[in-house]
Formats: C-alpha cells, sequence, structure tokens
C-alpha cells in the first residue's frame, strides 16, 4: 500500500481505514471541544471560565505583538529583497559544487545550467487573466530560452478551451524556449475535477513529450507551479536560483515566495480587501518561521522531487500544501520549504456585485481552511514511519504535527473566542456569577486587553499602504480608504476566517469530503 497517496479514509480498508477516520475526526473535535466546552463551562464554572478568558486575552496580546514584530521584520526584508539585483548575484557567483542526493555525486553547476519549467493549471480562465500571467513571464529579465512554459488546460472546457489555447499559443509560443499545451481528460476513473489532476496529467506529459525525448537532465531542471493569475516581477527567477545555489542541500527544499493580492486591488471590494491582505501577512510572518512553512499556493520545487514521489495526488483538494507533505513523508522528514522574500503577485477575490464576492471568499477561504485534511495525513504516515525514523527526523515529525494542530485549531477558535465566547460568563453565569467584583471587572479588562491588541491592526493597516504598487493613481484618498477598511478586521476574521475554517474542520470530522471549487476570477 502506498500510503503516500492517501487522500481520505475511504482509500483504506480494515485497521487502517479505521484510524484514519478517527484522525480525520481529531480537528473537528477539539474545535468543537473548546467552543462547546467553554459555553458549559460558562454556565457551571463562570468564575474560571473568566478567569481562562483574562488568560487568553493576555495570551492573545502576546501573540499579537510577537506576530506583529515578525510582520514589520518580514516586510523590511521583502523591501530588501526587492531592491536586490539578483541577476548581478548570479553573474557574482562562482561554480558550485552541489552533491544531488539522487545519485549521491557531487556536480559542479552555475545558474546557466538550469531550466524552469513554469506550469500554469487553468480552468475557463479569461484571456485577460492569462494574457498578464503569461506576459509576466515574457516581461521577466531570465532568459527565456530556458523557460519551459506548460499551460494546463481541461478538457471538460470543451471548444471554447480549445480556442483560447490556440489564440494564446498564436501569441505566446514563440516567446519561450519550449511552450506546451496540455489537455486533461475528463473521464479518468478515480480523479477530483482540481487543480492537482490537471497539474499531475500536464507533468505526465511534458516527460513524454518533452523532456525525456529531448533528453533534458532531471536534475537542471526546476519546477514552477502559477496558479492562473499568478503575475511574477522581474528577478524571480534569478532570486530562486540564487537560494537554490547557495542554500544547504537544496534537492530536498520547496521555494515559497510571499503571495500579495495586488492584480484587481482597487476593484476589489474592501472586506475582500482586508482577507487578501491577512493571508499576505500571515505568508509573510510564517517566512520568518521556516521550520513551520509548507507550500502554499504558487511555489517552486526541483523536477527530480516531483518525479520520485509520482507528481501531484489526483484526488486531492489541497494540493498545494500536499505536494510538501508527501514529499516530506517520502524523504522521510528530510525535506522543508526555504523561504524567498520575494511577492508575487495574484487576483484578490472578486466577482460581479457584494453578494457574489462576499459568497465566492467565504468558499475560498472554507476551501483553503480545507487544508486540514492534511493534519490526519501527516498523523497517519508518522505513525507508519515510525520506527524507521532516525531520531532527527522524528523531531521534525513531532514539531510539524503540533504547528498544524494549534494553526488550525487556532483558525477555528480564536477570533470566535475573542469576540463571542469571551462574553459567556457575563451571559450564563447567572446572579451566582454577575454578583461578584469579577463579573463587573471583566468587560473592563477584556476591553483593555483588545484595545491593546488593535497595534497588531495598526501595524497591519500600515504595511498594507506601504506595500502599494508605486504606479497606483488616487491620491490621498485612496491611502485613507485602505487605512480605515482595517477597522472591520474583527469582523472579517470571524466571516471569512473562523467561520469557513470551523465549517472545513466540521465537514472532515463528519465524512462530508469537499470536492474542488475553483476561485473566478473577474477584473473590472
Amino acid at each position: 500500500m502506498n500510503y503516500f497517496k492517501v487522500s481520505k479514509a475511504t482509500d483504506l480498508t480494515g485497521k487502517d481505514k479505521k484510524i484514519y477516520r478517527f484522525l480525520e475526526i481529531l480537528p473537528g473535535a477539539l474545535a468543537w471541544g473548546t467552543i462547546i466546552g467553554l459555553i458549559i463551562f460558562s454556565y457551571f464554572e463562570p468564575v474560571g471560565s473568566a478567569f481562562f478568558i483574562i488568560l487568553f486575552n493576555i495570551y492573545w496580546l502576546i501573540l499579537v505583538l510577537f506576530l506583529g514584530t515578525h510582520l514589520l521584520i518580514s516586510f523590511r526584508l521583502m523591501r530588501k529583497y526587492m531592491k536586490i539585483d539578483w541577476k548581478l548575484r548570479c553573474e557574482a557567483l562562482e561554480v558550485k559544487n552541489i552533491v544531488v542526493p539522487h545519485s549521491g555525486e557531487t556536480r559542479s553547476v552555475s545558474w546557466r545550467d538550469f531550466y524552469h519549467i513554469i506550469i500554469i493549471p487553468n480552468y475557463r480562465e479569461s484571456l485577460t487573466v492569462l494574457r498578464s500571467t503569461l506576459n509576466g513571464l515574457v516581461n521577466s529579465d531570465y532568459p527565456h530560452d530556458r523557460l519551459i512554459v506548460v499551460l494546463a488546460t481541461e478538457g471538460r472546457e470543451g471548444e471554447e478551451g480549445k480556442q483560447r489555447s490556440q489564440i494564446i499559443t498564436k501569441e505566446y509560443a514563440h516567446l519561450f524556449g519550449r511552450f506546451l499545451v496540455t489537455v486533461h481528460p475528463d473521464d479518468i476513473v478515480g480523479e477530483l475535477k482540481g487543480k492537482g489532476a490537471n497539474q499531475a496529467w500536464a507533468a505526465a506529459e511534458l516527460k513524454h513529450l518533452i523532456i525525456d525525448k529531448e533528453n533534458f537532465d532531471y536534475d537542471l531542471l526546476l519546477v514552477s507551479v502559477f496558479d492562473a493569475d499568478t503575475i511574477i516581477y522581474p528577478g524571480y527567477f534569478y532570486c530562486l536560483m540564487y537560494h537554490f545555489l547557495t542554500v544547504e542541500n537544496p534537492y530536498r527544499a520547496s521555494f515559497q515566495p510571499v503571495p500579495v493580492y495586488h492584480n484587481n486591488l482597487w476593484e476589489a471590494p474592501f472586506f475582500a480587501r482586508v482577507a487578501a491582505f491577512s493571508n499576505t501577512f500571515w505568508q509573510m510572518m510564517q517566512q520568518l518561521r521556516p521550520e513551520k512553512l509548507a507550500t502554499y499556493s504558487s511555489h517552486s520545487m526541483t523536477w527530480r522531487a516531483l518525479v520520485d514521489i509520482g507528481f501531484w495526488s489526483t484526488n486531492m483538494v489541497s494540493e498545494d500544501s500536499r505536494i510538501f507533505w508527501h514529499c516530506f513523508c517520502y524523504y522521510k522528514g528530510d525535506y522543508r520549504v526555504e523561504p524567498l522574500y520575494f511577492p508575487v503577485s495574484m487576483d484578490i477575490c472578486m466577482d460581479k456585485g457584494i453578494i457574489k464576492t462576499s459568497s465566492n471568499l467565504y468558499r475560498q477561504q472554507r476551501r483553503w481552511g480545507w487544508g486540514v485534511e492534511n493534519i490526519p495525513y501527516l498523523l497517519f504516515n508518522t505513525f507508519k514511519q515510525w520506527k524507521t525514523l532516525p531520531k532527527e527526523a522524528k523531531k521534525r515529525y513531532i514539531n510539524h504535527i503540533i504547528v498544524q494542530l494549534y494553526g488550525f485549531h487556532s483558525w477555528a477558535t480564536n477570533a470566535l473566542i475573542t469576540s463571542v465566547l469571551g462574553w459567556l460568563p457575563l451571559l450564563l453565569g447567572g446572579d451566582r456569577f454577575n454578583s461578584t467584583v469579577l463579573s463587573n471587572n471583566l468587560p473592563t479588562v477584556t476591553k483593555f486587553f483588545m484595545t491593546l491588541a488593535m497595534v497588531g491592526m495598526v501595524i497591519s493597516a500600515i504595511i498594507s499602504v506601504l506595500i502599494l504598487p508605486q504606479d497606483h493613481k488616487g491620491g490621498i484618498k485612496k491611502y485613507v480608504i485602505m487605512l480605515v477598511q482595517w477597522l472591520f478586521l474583527p469582523v472579517v476574521i470571524i466571516v471569512f476566517g473562523a467561520i469557513p475554517g470551523l465549517e472545513a474542520q466540521t465537514r472532515l470530522m463528519l465524512g462530508k469530503y469537499m470536492g474542488f471549487w475553483v476561485t473566478p476570477k473577474h477584473r473590472e
């Protein structure tokens, strides 16, 4: 049994199925256990619950200050990275001696030896979106003859998709070293209709039609998987190459840039901007803690690693992060994410009208929250591999398990505790609690700590302005709008954060598995 390809409990049988099903229930049970436990505790032990709320508020304040500091540091690093001439740095590098784990040999290479594969999975994306993504590659200062571009389309798009691919091929194929359009069939048994299956098909087609046919060296290929709306800035591939050639053991690493949502910044509603910026800031903060990083959205890795694991899983929703966990388990903990403090620009979730945008944003956040499916995967493979793991690898497994459990539990519960559940002792405690001195002080203490925690919102507001595209128009008015919108952060993190995150965990707990949902991209 290839446990690395497991996506859910129903892929297994017997005892393994029961174990995996228990692990699927665990995250949701912990989240709901916390929420229900606080409700019950607030009724029967309101004093103890009030003390817990106060301690949690203190923890929340410390966490906000800690993450705010990380955000400021990451912001400074990102600005620094954008000012660096990465091409000059690559050219200044001498030939590097790198150990290739697959063969064990030491190879002398330079950045000029490598080809970059860019896979762009898409489904019913407009020509406007695709052209902006490909124009970003064209405008890149990296040698175009070293770029192998794969436009991964879906067969279920029919004639419309075929015509769109023909237009793109005519306009862009001659601008790159290689250009391939793949059409993912719609009738493959056992596949989930989603990005992972499309990417896997595209990679297999690329391997057969170009890589193997033209005898490309697997160890001199880097793969960047870009969402259809990802626009790179000049210098991205040089930055990637410089890091690949200077970090330790680069063949056991993925490389993660920072997603910023600038493509349709001013067209999107304020609440969608706040949600998008919040995601950007979380990714920026995580960059400073690479031991906690997993791949997200657009990222880069080696072709060798993809071939080793058999490409992406074809029945996954959260394929962007699962590819990391697959490599991590396949290489028995000898795999990591290297942070690139370098941005790539993407679309904010937006549709025609506020109602559609709200619905789509919620569904997008719920799909991201479905990344909780990686927790049972990681726990299950840990159990299966434990006896064969080196001591240091065991520590990495345990660390990742704790980080993932804590992260998804916090996602679903923290905002609810601070904003809603914290008032339960006053509402449910009755005369037993409301007659105490603590009941009179609880609102004051809570308000005090929440006010102090507003420093995190202030930091976010300031940085959101500082990272705006320099060519934007609108003057001081748009700066003011960008600042004021952050007043809605408490509502946004509940409606488009905690609730969809909790729903995703509840669905997994109940075995109501989600399908893949493509975020519509609309630009005015």
